[in-house]
């Protein structure tokens, strides 16, 4: 099985081989703004430049550095439980689909190209929720890391590509909002 690396994760790890934790807002695409995704220090890790004047919503995921990481787009009429992540350069990096039946948690699959898809289940409202690889735990969102209204963070595990793993998070918001 072959594990997206992280292309635009921050170059220096808070841990050698640990896992990564960012805070993040709820419902980034009601900002209109830009915001800065911090990593567990309080430091700056990505930048989320939403795009609200545009005809559709639009959140772009960048490097700190300002370079286009990802990009997620409301598309017109596309059904309402699928959303796709494009990369910077163009091409699609991930679709997200809400499962049809969901009887006790919310259930999502993301499928990445050439990759094993991820799971995600959980409650999603609540920001209580884990994406995993068959058993393979790729990253948890939780709101008990932070004290903060509005914010919840999610733990990337190690050789994981963070910044996909923001996009697919924030895309995951948009849609259950």
């Amino acid at each position: 099985m072959m594990r997206r690396r992280a292309a635009g994760g921050p170059q220096a790890r808070e841990e050698a081989g640990g896992t990564h934790r960012y805070k993040m807002k709820e419902r980034l695409i009601d900002i209109g703004d830009d915001y800065w995704i911090e990593n567990a220090v309080g430091e700056r890790a990505f930048k989320v430049d939403g795009k609200a004047l545009r005809v559709r919503n639009t959140l772009i995921i960048q490097s700190k550095e300002g370079q286009d990481l990802y990009k997620i787009q409301e598309r017109m009429l596309r059904i309402k439980d699928t959303m796709e992540i494009e990369k910077g350069g163009g091409g699609t990096a991930a679709t997200i689909k809400k499962a049809l039946i969901a009887p006790l948690r919310d259930r999502w699959t993301v499928s990445i190209p050439g990759e094993e898809d991820w799971d995600v289940q959980g409650n999603i409202l609540d920001h209580e929720y884990r994406i995993s690889a068959g058993r393979e735990r790729v990253a948890e969102a939780s709101r008990k890391w932070f004290r903060i209204r509005d914010t919840y963070g999610v733990e990337v595990e190690p050789g994981h590509d963070d910044a996909l793993i923001l996009a697919v998070t924030a895309a995951i918001d948009q849609m259950a909002h």
